[in-house]
């Protein structure tokens, strides 16, 4: 560009400007001219490691259900990966679960290739945080269509990277004595940084009945979440609560209904409080 005539060359634009430009950019819309929403669903357990060139980890009891059926996917398994279905398979399954089973793998199947679908594998705490901010940071701009569902079992302690043995802990030396960190809160810096106009929801586990209201409450207020589906262990595959700031709903699961999940109603709820939330 010729300076003589007021006009700015590249090397004067500004980290300012950049973002101007995206914050007031219309939201993205797909081949139907409906605004894109894109939902990030981290779902299953993060490990551990004790050793850099790991042997051992601290694991959680965590099977990734919950994503799973939220998304109406898959688990995370390498051999149902294998299936393709047609008029012809011949699915030996519980008749009571065939039809369930036959329509995840062909809409599991037909979301993948339509790109509707993006599966990102992680194990451990550090590539789950990693993983999870790459995502939040590239989903900032789509505003309030980008969708959180942070169901995930994340790990509460670690062992800090630099202070991790390198090679197998030798038993010969005698009992372990390690000091685990605490993993820093992510929810804060992903409202407030990585994506603060998305809609977020995070889950609170607990064994205790009477103290998890008090915590799902607590987590909705201090990371400024929208909404936290409280999980009792016993219970959380037949009904969650959901706490919001307006007040709390419980969600069953359709007993009548065979093979029906809790997710089923939840995800339908969640859904029509995004949309409300898009509109105002």
């Amino acid at each position: 560009m010729d300076a003589s005539n007021g006009s700015r060359s590249f090397e004067d634009t500004t980290y300012a400007d950049i973002q101007s430009f995206f914050n007031s950019a219309p939201p993205l819309k797909d081949e139907n001219g409906r605004s894109s929403r894109v939902v990030c669903v981290t779902s299953g357990g993060t490990t551990v490691p004790l050793e850099q060139r790991c042997v051992r980890y601290i694991d959680n009891f965590s099977s990734g259900h919950r994503g799973a059926a939220s998304t109406e996917s898959l688990p995370d398994d390498p051999l149902l990966e294998c299936f393709e279905v047609t008029s012809e398979s011949n699915i030996t399954v519980h008749p009571k679960y065939a039809n369930t089973v036959r329509g995840a793998i062909s809409d599991n199947r037909k979301a993948v290739i339509r790109g509707t679908l993006l599966k990102l594998p992680f194990t451990t705490i550090f590539e789950y945080l990693q993983i999870l901010q790459l995502i939040a940071t590239s989903m900032r701009s789509l505003g309030s269509s980008a969708l959180f569902y942070l169901a995930a079992a994340v790990s509460d302690f670690y062992v800090p990277w630099e202070s991790m043995a390198v090679h197998k802990i030798q038993s010969s030396s005698g009992p372990l004595d390690m000091r685990l960190a605490q993993v820093p809160k992510m929810l804060s810096v992903l409202r407030k940084d990585w994506a603060p106009l998305a809609f977020c929801i995070s889950f609170k586990l607990e064994t205790d009945t009477k103290i998890l209201l008090e915590k799902a409450d607590m987590a909705l207020k201090k990371y400024n979440m929208h909404m936290v589906v409280a999980n009792e262990l016993l219970t959380r595959k037949e009904e969650v609560i959901v706490v919001t700031k307006s007040g709390n709903i419980t969600v069953h699961r359709d007993k009548t209904q065979a093979g029906a999940d809790v997710e089923d109603p939840l995800i339908k709820l969640i859904v029509d409080r995004h949309s409300a939330y898009i509109s105002s």
